[in-house]
């Protein structure tokens, strides 16, 4: 318990700072496996990016799989671009089916021949999409963020310093290449939620560092004019003094997006909004991770390089080397009185043979 009293009290004396090389081989080793996943597996795009027919077949109230399905639209004549998904349950149940690019008369007789086979009573949906609408949205998404890292650049810069201006646009960028990459991996498809999720992801990335940032300054308020502590010093403190702020804010945050992504996909099968849950779960925690274990650090590392810190750690070190010789002398002066008296008295008389020890007397 004593543990969590001192996290819940901001008293906990973890070495960010002095691990920072380890958390940057983490991250670099992340984002290593990110890229080599955008060049060799890439993304799953939406129809809504590449470009096609989307074909919504509902199943309700029947024993239809995907299988038959994918069998009645081969049939027909028209292989699926995709394995067809379910999704939804209960009277919300249908079967996605995406081709490609189709003209209108092709999809009625596609609809028609497909609705025959199944046996189905409902109507078949269907929505074309021309991959230049996801080209747009893509843009445009591009555009916001360079915006974004524009504005917030110049806030922090005037905020606070410009090094925590690099500190915090780094951090960005790294939670935006590991989410992009577990999304990669995974093969989720890319829909303009996961668009929407990605850019959401970064107001809460941003804030967690902000947090730390604000104690960050109050702690090396005037450090430069005395010699008790490093810059580097009074940033891992401040870490430390956030830690469980940023725990409790990625949990709140978290917990109900988990919710979103295990229960409402996993258990529910509402696939509808997988990819907006699982880009908002990995970003969360992704932006969580970097505001205490690269944020910070960086702002440290650029910090250090500085002349006037330069001199401010050296300072450090001399008063504390010093102290740490002036308490020694002063434990030496002290243990030589009473080493000269136990001298002085010469060595304790040694019992005689056959004495009985004396009994202290209550």
């Amino acid at each position: 318990m004593s543990v969590f009293r001192r996290l819940y009290r901001g008293e906990t004396r973890i070495n960010f700072i002095g691990s920072r090389k380890r958390w940057y081989f983490a991250s670099l080793v992340l984002i290593a496996i990110c890229l080599f996943s955008f060049i060799f597996r890439g993304f799953n795009y939406g129809v809504e990016f590449a470009g096609g027919t989307q074909f919504q077949v509902p199943v309700t109230g029947t024993s239809i799989s995907t299988n038959d399905v994918d069998h009645a639209f081969g049939k027909a004549g028209t292989k699926p671009a995709d394995v067809p998904q379910e999704v939804g349950s209960g009277s919300t149940r249908q079967i996605i089916v995406k081709t490609e690019t189709l003209t209108s008369n092709e999809q009625k007789a596609l609809t028609a021949n497909v609705q025959q086979q199944l046996g189905l009573k409902q109507d078949i949906s269907v929505t074309s999409v021309s991959s230049s609408w996801g080209h747009d949205i893509t843009v445009k998404a591009v555009q916001g963020l360079i915006v974004f890292l524009i504005v917030v650049s110049i806030y922090i810069s005037l905020r606070f310093q410009w090094r925590m201006a690099v500190g915090g646009i780094l951090a960005l960028l790294h939670d935006l290449i590991v989410t992009a990459g577990v999304y990669s991996i995974i093969g989720f498809e890319v829909t303009p939620s996961t668009i929407v999720g990605l850019l959401t992801i970064l107001g809460f990335s941003l804030y967690d560092t902000v947090v730390v940032y604000d104690k960050v300054r109050e702690n090396a308020k005037n450090i430069l004019a005395g010699s008790r502590m490093t810059f580097g010093e009074a940033a891992n403190l401040a870490v430390n003094q956030t830690l469980m702020r940023s725990i409790n804010t990625s949990l709140i945050a978290l917990l109900p997006v988990a919710g979103l992504l295990f229960v409402g996909v996993g258990v529910l099968g509402v696939g509808t909004i997988e990819d907006l849950a699982l880009i908002l779960f990995v970003g969360l925690a992704t932006g969580a991770y970097s505001s205490l274990f690269l944020a910070t650090p960086i702002v440290v590392d650029l910090t250090e390089r500085e002349p006037e810190y330069k001199a401010l750690t050296k300072r450090v070190v001399a008063k504390r080397s010093a102290d740490a010789r002036r308490a020694a002398e002063a434990e030496l002066v002290g243990a030589e009185p009473v080493a000269r008296k136990r001298a002085a008295s010469g060595p304790a008389p040694a019992p005689r043979p056959g004495a009985r020890p004396q009994r202290r007397r209550k």
